[in-house]
């Protein structure tokens, strides 16, 4: 049996061939979309590898900034300390607000993280007022665009690890689909189709057996047939010859028995 080994266990029937090539369409179906898919996640993934590289170049660069620009602050104000007091006192609400969304990428779902500035927070209107005011506006314009790199750069990286899940959980199947189903279902339909033209091959001699039989028997009927005439016809030609004795006359008077009921 061809694929003996690498086949589904079914009985090699016209229905279960129409099974397995339906199974089969399904298979390279599934396969193609899946490969469609696979390559569109790895597409966006390779973008957002790329993102994540520059949003970490960014961060540095902003990160740098702002340490910078905090040392300024401090030295201004002459070691922060009634600076800090002032922020924790007079800050009651948060200015940058994170929300989020969803975005669709071949039927997978990624967050994505957007920072704003909520609206009516002037918490910050008086600080620094006694000294060191530009270098705090300052200090806190850098802090609010490294805050939104961090926003950025973690909706990047949850994107990322999803995305890699994804991915892996995709190319398995596709993998799956392409080295064992499809070859699995091939299999099967191959043997079916031996089975099946075996079972033709073996209908055809059987049937073909059968029409010589009945030649034959019909030869040989034929045969007896004309041995049975030829028989009759000698029997009657032998007794014409003897005077017509044995072959009665229906014309000839004679009485009729008597039938009781």
């Amino acid at each position: 049996m061809s694929g003996a080994g690498n086949r589904e266990a079914v009985f090699a029937t016209r229905q279960s061939l129409g099974v397995m090539k339906s199974k089969l369409k399904g298979a390279e179906t599934g396969h193609s979309l899946l490969k469609r898919k696979s390559e569109a996640l790895t597409k966006r993934f390779r973008e957002i590898t790329h993102r994540i590289d520059e949003a970490k170049r960014k961060m540095g660069r902003v990160m740098s900034i702002a340490a910078f620009s905090l040392a300024e602050v401090t030295y201004a104000t002459g070691g922060g300390s009634n600076l800090n007091y002032q922020v924790q006192e007079t800050v009651k609400t948060a200015r940058f607000r994170v929300r989020t969304k969803q975005e669709n990428v071949s039927g997978v779902l990624l967050p994505a993280f957007e920072s704003y500035i909520a609206e009516g927070t002037s918490d910050f209107g008086l600080t620094g007022l006694g000294r060191g005011g530009q270098q705090v506006q300052q200090c806190r314009e850098v802090y609010g665009r490294a805050v939104e790199t961090l926003v950025e750069l973690a909706s990047l990286q949850t994107a990322f690890v999803i995305l890699d899940d994804v991915i892996k959980v995709v190319n398995r199947r596709v993998n799956a689909i392409e080295h064992v189903i499809i070859p699995r279902t091939e299999n099967t339909i191959k043997y079916i189709n031996s089975e099946l033209d075996e079972l033709d091959r073996e209908e055809f001699y059987r049937l073909k057996k059968v029409k010589g039989k009945k030649h034959r028997d019909a030869e040989e009927a034929e045969k007896e047939l004309r041995a049975k005439m030829a028989e009759v016809g000698i029997t009657a030609t032998d007794k014409t010859n003897d005077g017509g004795e044995g072959v009665p006359d229906i014309l000839e008077e004679k009485e009729d028995e008597d039938l009781i009921f």
